[in-house]
């Protein structure tokens, strides 16, 4: 699966769930044991509002604070639509992927921006459905793509911080369960 295709499958994915969540829902708990589905949204909204600076070359420092806290407002859905709207097609802008972008981690080629967005998008979108008990199924070649990515390089993520303690999974389970599990979700 190229990246333009996964980042398109994660925004559909995660969309999906947002549209999903009921009025009621919003503090439920998440496999992301800080997060409630409202801090797991917020978390993904600003992730996908810093995007568009960043991929027209801005630097940390321009960015600012700006996407600091609660960016869902009182309308977590539309606030989730403004910035996919927004992001989207900043990762389509011809030249966008080329090109290198500031991130906490450093200066990063834009392509593996975009597939740790992916990730980011496809992981949260199963988080979000165990949060509003929702179908969790993630498009097969989406989850397998991201665990053929992601499984190289998971314990430095795990160094960093960004994923839990692995879970143990069969070597022959769904690639989608294999994702999760390195990650540090249970499947």
């Amino acid at each position: 699966m190229e990246l333009i295709d996964a980042l398109d499958q994660g925004y559909t994915e995660f969309g999906r769930r947002v549209e999903q969540v009921a009025d009621d829902q919003w503090g439920n708990p998440t496999p992301c044991t800080e997060w409630t589905v409202r801090d797991l949204v917020n978390h993904v909204v600003g992730e996908h509002l810093w995007a568009p600076p960043l991929l027209q070359g801005a630097t940390l420092e321009e960015v600012g604070d700006r996407f600091e806290g609660d960016v869902l407002g009182e309308d977590p859905r539309q606030a989730w639509e403004r910035a996919s709207a927004n992001a989207q097609p900043a990762f389509h802008r011809p030249g966008a992927l080329d090109l290198q972008v500031h991130t906490s981690g450093g200066i990063t080629d834009a392509s593996e921006y975009g597939w740790q967005m992916v990730n980011d998008l496809a992981v949260h979108a199963w988080d979000l459905a165990r949060g509003i008990g929702a179908d969790d199924h993630l498009d097969e070649e989406l989850a397998r793509t991201l665990f053929e990515r992601m499984a190289p390089v998971a314990d430095q993520w795990r160094a960093a911080g960004a994923f839990g303690p692995a879970v143990d999974v069969p070597e022959d389970a769904p690639a989608q369960d294999r994702l999760v599990g390195i990650q540090g979700r249970q499947p």
